[in-house]
Order: structure tokens, then sequence, then C-alpha cells
């Protein structure tokens, strides 16, 4: 683009400059300069020219007889207008008169005085903490409340080396009185139980009859129960071919045998039919490692039952940038205590958990050590499986009978088989 100038000059537009390029504007924050001959400049950029934000970062050092200057295009001294706006600057070819006109960056040049930078990087203590530092800010410019805040949080803390040989001073005298391999056994029990026990369900181990030991009220509450009354109706009317493709698919044959003896009719016909439903999601959830907010819905399970199984059967992980529902492995042993607890409910405190375990798809171990911290009785009952061949297998069963069953927890760790 040329425009032509009242006084014969032509104004020239250079395109598609690149960065370096563009003019350089300097001002001094200390004054004007008298003569700019004196001072000899010099332009740093970063080499890190692969990185989109540090390629554009340029320093500007300005150097005279009595003073140097440095002036750059980033962090907190740089000048915020160069974000903002866009300055140009004309240079005029005195011989073809045609004046080109350049994209330009300004810099604010300030001095350097020597040692200053020293002193002030050494009086800032690069060993305090965040919270170190917005107390001091506290100190200096807070309210007289959050002043006796801070004061009276430093007068609860303890001093973390007198903690720390306080700690191991008790830890010693312990070891000393009871011995390393004693305590190693503690530990290892107290770890054994705790595992399991965290993601039980509530448990009243001093209630008067079976059905009051673990509430039906804590896995369905009445509210969440009346929710599932059109998904148990839709359950309750499944036909024998419906119910035979379920058991060839597998995965729900706890909830296949219920539902082919169902009751006739009656309260226990429509209580069992939406437990059924319920134990369906509960399957379907331990079998699956993450969880999307369209799950149970194709199901036709409500919003309020898909909020609370995201609530207590799963936790939140970040993975690719997002947010994401995942079923981890302590979450499997809850879903297998809960799917034990209801399955008890519906078969009049007993259930096969050898048909649950497969159906969770975790160990029959694992589902033995669920159903011995809840307390129940184990047994064995015979089941033939072919008649041709005469193989008989066997079928865990759990009941749930007064008083509760206390396992002692065992320390023999199985043995590793030698590789020959």
């Amino acid at each position: 683009m040329i425009t032509t100038m009242a006084a014969s000059c032509s104004l020239v537009c250079c395109e598609e400059e690149r960065d370096s390029d563009k003019a350089v504007i300097v001002r001094f924050s200390n004054g004007n300069v008298q003569n700019a001959e004196q001072l000899g400049f010099t332009m740093y950029k970063n080499a890190d020219e692969a990185n989109p934000r540090k390629k554009s970062r340029r320093i500007m050092a300005a150097e005279s007889d009595r003073l140097s200057y440095v002036g750059n295009n980033f962090g907190p001294e740089s000048l915020k207008c160069n974000n903002l706006c866009k300055y140009y600057v004309g240079v005029l070819n005195k011989a073809t008169m045609h004046m080109e006109v350049h994209c330009a960056e300004l810099f604010n040049m300030q001095p350097v005085i020597p040692g200053e930078i020293e002193e002030s990087a050494n009086t800032q203590d690069t060993t305090q903490t965040y919270r170190e530092k917005v107390d001091s800010l506290i100190e200096a410019f807070g309210t007289n409340k959050q002043k006796r805040a801070l004061s009276s949080r430093r007068l609860n803390q303890v001093g973390s080396d007198t903690l720390h040989q306080a700690v191991a001073k008790a830890a010693n005298t312990v070891i000393d009185q009871k011995g390393l391999e004693a305590l190693q056994q503690e530990v290892a029990e107290t770890e054994a139980q705790g595992d399991l026990t965290f993601h039980l369900p509530p448990c009243n181990a001093g209630a008067d009859r079976p059905e009051n030991v673990y509430l039906f009220d804590d896995f369905l509450s009445p509210v969440e129960f009346a929710s599932l009354e059109q998904a148990g109706t839709k359950m309750a009317s499944l036909t024998p071919e419906e119910l035979k493709k379920m058991r060839d698919d597998g995965g729900c044959l706890s909830v296949v045998k219920h539902l082919e003896n169902l009751p006739s009719v009656g309260e226990a016909r429509d209580k069992i039919s939406r437990c059924a439903f319920y134990l369906s999601l509960l399957l379907n959830l331990a079998r699956q490692r993450s969880i999307t907010r369209k799950f149970g819905q194709e199901e036709g399970c409500p919003r309020n039952i898909q909020s609370k199984l995201f609530k207590t059967f799963t936790v939140e992980s970040f993975n690719s940038g997002r947010v994401q529902n995942v079923v981890s492995s302590s979450m499997r042993s809850k879903l297998a205590a809960y799917s034990l607890a209801l399955l008890l409910h519906m078969s009049h405190m007993t259930c096969d958990i050898t048909l649950l375990h497969r159906d969770l798809a975790i160990t029959e171990a694992r589902m033995i050590d669920v159903a011995k911290s809840m307390g129940l009785t184990l047994m064995k009952l015979p089941r033939v499986k072919a008649e041709e061949d005469g193989v008989r297998d066997t079928s865990r069963q759990a009941a749930l009978v007064l008083p509760l069953v206390k396992y002692e927890q065992s320390m023999d760790r199985p043995k590793r088989k030698k590789v020959h």
C-alpha cells in the first residue's frame, strides 16, 4: 500500500513482518536522554525458539559511561501496553522519499545500580513456605481478627523437633516392652481387618433379629425404594426367553435366580423385583472400570439411584484433562459387601456366594474374606454339575446367624512355589 503525502513523500507499509523485524522504541524511566549516541544498545532474545511462550521474549540493554539500563518485554516490569495495542514507527528514506512503516515494541528502560539486585534477592528468604509468607502478610497488614487467629494457631502448634523426639522415644519404649515381632503381627492383623471393614455396610452387631444387623434402609431409603417401582415392574414382567438370554450372557446369575423364583403376588414380589433391578446395577457397576454419566439410562435407572451409585461406589480420577468416575479395587470390595447384604434380605438371610463372586468377577477367596468380615456363617452344599461324567461341584453358602461369627485372622502367608 502506497499513500502519497503533501510533501512529495510516499508511505510504504511493510507486510508479513517477523518478530525480529520489529522496530524498538525505548523509554527511560528516570528522565530523557540528552545524547543518545553515547549509549550502546544491545538486544538479547530467548534461545528457546521451539517454545511459543519464550521465543518472543527480548531483553534490551543500554550502557553508558555513568550508568547501565535494562528493559524487557516479559515479567512484572514489562509494559502492559504492548499487549493492549499496536505501535508503529515510520522510517524515511531520504533518497527515495519513501517512508516505511514498521511494527514497533516499547521497552521501559530502568537504571541498574551495581549491588542493588543482589541485596534485594538476599532480603527474600527463599526457604519460606506459602503458609509462612501469608502469616507475614497477616502480621503486617492483617485485621485484628486475623492476627488473633494467627496468634492462637501458633500457640497450639507443637515444635516439629520436639514432636519427633517424643514420637521416637515413645516408639522405642513400646518396641522394648512388646518386641518387634509382636508389633509387626499386630500391625498385620489391624491392616487385614481395616482393609475390608472400611468398605462394609453399617452393622448393628447387638441387634436382636438377623434382619436388623444390616438394615435394609441403609441400602435403599424409602424414597429410593419408591423410585424403583417402574424398573421393578419391568423386571417382574420378563419372559422366560428373556431370562434365558440373561443367563446365557452371564454376569447376573444371582439376579436370574431370584427372578425365576419370584412370588406370584403381593408385596414380596414387588420388593424382590425392585431389589433385583438394583442388584443388577451393582453387578454391572462392579465389572466396569470407568463410568460415564449415561450409566444405567438404557435400563431405566432413576436419576437419584444413579447419583447414589456414583457417590457411593466410585472415586473421581483426573485423566486426559477431564474428571472420570472410576471403580477402584477397594470399591469392588465395597460393591461385593453391599451386594451380599442385599442378597441376604432377598433370600431369608442366606446367599449363594459362589454365584455372587462369579457375577462380580472377583476371586472366591476375596468373596469369602468379605463374608467373614461381615460375620456370616459359611457352609458348603453339594451340587450336581453333570450327570454324564459324575462330577459334583460344591456351592458355598453364607448365612447371617446371631450371634455373628468372629473369625481369627490367619497370619500365615502362602508359600511361593519353587520354579524348577
